[in-house]
């Protein structure tokens, strides 16, 4: 018999159940949006239209799926307006209450 298996395996210490970060992460606060930053000068206007379009639809996304809508078939218009009354953003155009639902299909 090889002398490998007669020797007894090291004891390993146990894993750990908890996290081992150094500072506690509480989940529960209340969430804090970051520091706004000023958008780049000197894009055409569209470009602002559409960056801010992007911006409300992944916000209204981001309420749509902590409200408990998961499928896109389930936010129709006005299920998505009435998040967007909920989290104080202005009622969303036809073009942005598609473009949350796309958001959602292309998350999954």
């Amino acid at each position: 018999m090889p002398a490998a298996a007669l020797k007894p395996k090291p004891t390993r210490k146990p894993l750990p159940t908890q996290s081992t970060a150094k500072h506690p992460v509480l989940l529960d606060l209340p969430y804090a949006p970051i520091e706004k930053r000023p958008l780049p000068p000197g894009r055409p206007r569209e470009w602002y239209i559409t960056h801010n379009r992007r911006l409300k639809a992944m916000r209204l996304a981001i309420a749509l799926l902590d409200s408990g809508v998961y499928m896109p078939n389930q936010a129709r218009n006005e299920t998505i307006r009435s998040a967007a009354e909920t989290i104080g953003v202005h009622p969303p155009s036809d073009t942005t209450c598609h473009m949350v639902r796309a958001l959602m299909r292309y998350a999954r």
